[in-house]
């Protein structure tokens, strides 16, 4: 299907020429004699390109495009002129045009310039569109007074350049809230930067923080720039801090204090202006006592303290997280929608999640992979859950009980699902070993709603 092409143009035999020359391209095409009437069109018909003449009665060209920015900033707009000057073409592009041509006009160059205009509407599209979906995939979900709390501190710090010490278990969303930080602040077009200090050798880590010279240690094979460097005028956030070596956080304090990096093997130190938030699971206080931590880089980074609380201590956002990863994973894989019964929302709530909403996420995508019915019933979340957390698990779920009736359900159920799972669903040798009659854990079976998982 085409694009849609508007023609603003006062001459009717302009209009004509290039409505013929953009319909035989299969585009749909609309035409205004004059601005006002380019102005009503535009509130029922969103082009793709427009072409705009820049000498027209009452309102001209360049004053229309002016207009034309404010409503639509991202359409491209081809001024054509038949007096074209040098500093009409310099005014049209400073006020957004894409492109200035002068009459007459070229078939062949027209066909250039819209193709290379659709181009660009396409690529700012596709950009807008990519920043929507990193905006959601890093969305911080929840009303929850704990994390309400918490993007409250996010809104007053990042506007600032002050430090933020992020800390929390891990699977909380440390990295999110370090993202919103670099997203409302002023340096948000600028790169952010993550370094994870933990998952790097300790021989490596201060190449990779503070880049090194050609010829600096074996591998060394150019120049190369660290992640100070890398994220000059942006953020640099240091994940799992608590990791680092002492001679790492000597020189990180350094960075800090004075502005500057030196690349190993070099003695050229480097200005950077870099944003560092930190974060970690650690308790950096206690591993200040224990002396793997150095205290005057724990000043450093905490100006601002940011505690993420884990998913227990916020357990009425569940709902609200689970409603948010089944919209992704419907949208990111094309998985059929499905719904969460109460009852399963509700055995999702009460669990502990030791892995926080990194271990609700996954279970969510399993639960969406693999249960069979458009209803996700909580039946369908124990039996595809059983195993998650081992007894841990297991006991919370038991723990959660209201009556000791509903007790001596779920550990029945439990135990039962545990045997014909370890006997490879073989009723009569599953009945043999748990000492009860073949009929009988059939009706159990049929009690509980149990069945073999694909």
């Amino acid at each position: 299907m085409g694009a849609k092409i508007l023609i603003v143009d006062d001459e009717a035999s302009i209009q004509e020429a290039l409505r013929q020359l953009f319909e035989y391209e299969e585009h749909r095409v609309a035409v205004a004699a004059s601005a006002k009437e380019a102005f009503a069109l535009l509130e029922s018909f969103t082009p793709d390109a427009i072409f705009l003449d820049v000498k027209m009665p009452e309102m001209d060209g360049l004053e229309a495009l002016t207009r034309i920015r404010e409503h639509d900033p991202h359409v491209p707009v081809v001024m054509i002129s038949g007096h074209g000057t040098i500093d009409t073409a310099v005014d049209a592009t400073r006020r957004g045009a894409f492109d200035f041509l002068e009459k007459p006009l070229d078939s062949d160059r027209l066909r250039v310039v819209l193709r290379n205009a659709l181009a660009l509407r396409g690529l700012s599209a596709d950009v807008a569109r990519l920043r929507d979906e990193v905006q959601e995939r890093y969305e911080i979900v929840g009303a929850s007074f704990q994390i309400r709390q918490v993007l409250e501190r996010v809104e007053k710090v990042a506007p600032t350049d002050a430090r933020v010490l992020i800390v929390g278990e891990n699977g909380t969303g440390k990295e999110l809230v370090a993202r919103a930080i670099h997203r409302l602040s002023r340096r948000a077009q600028s790169p952010f930067v993550e370094v994870n200090c933990a998952a790097i050798p300790a021989e490596l880590i201060e190449s990779e923080l503070f880049g090194h010279i050609k010829g600096s240690f074996t591998g060394a094979v150019s120049d190369r720039a660290g992640k100070f460097e890398q994220a000059k005028g942006g953020t640099l956030f240091l994940d799992e801090v608590g990791d680092m070596s002492a001679a790492t956080q000597a020189k990180v304090l350094r960075a800090l204090e004075e502005g500057v990096v030196t690349r190993v093997g070099g003695s050229k130190p480097v200005h950077v202006d870099t944003r560092v938030i930190a974060a970690t699971n650690k308790n950096l206080l206690e591993e200040i006592g224990a002396g793997r931590f150095r205290e005057d880089l724990y000043y450093r980074l905490n100006v601002v303290p940011i505690h993420v609380p884990p998913l227990r201590e916020r357990r009425e956002d569940i709902p609200m997280l689970v409603q948010h990863f089944e919209h992704r994973l419907c949208q990111r894989d094309g998985l059929p929608p499905k719904r969460f019964s109460e009852e399963a929302i509700e055995w999702l709530r009460r669990s502990d999640w030791p892995g926080n909403v990194r271990e609700l996420r996954n279970t969510i995508e399993r639960l969406m992979i693999l249960a069979p019915s458009p209803v996700i019933d909580v039946g369908t979340v124990r039996m595809l859950l059983a195993d998650r957390g081992g007894t841990a698990a297991l006991a919370a779920d038991l723990l959660s009980a209201e009556t000791f009736s509903d007790f001596k359900e779920r550990a029945e159920r439990a135990f039962i699902l545990h045997k014909l799972r370890e006997n490879d669903w073989n009723v009569s040798e599953t009945a043999r070993r748990v000492d009860m009659p073949r009929s009988n854990l059939y009706k159990k079976i049929e009690r509980y709603g149990l069945a073999r998982e694909e």
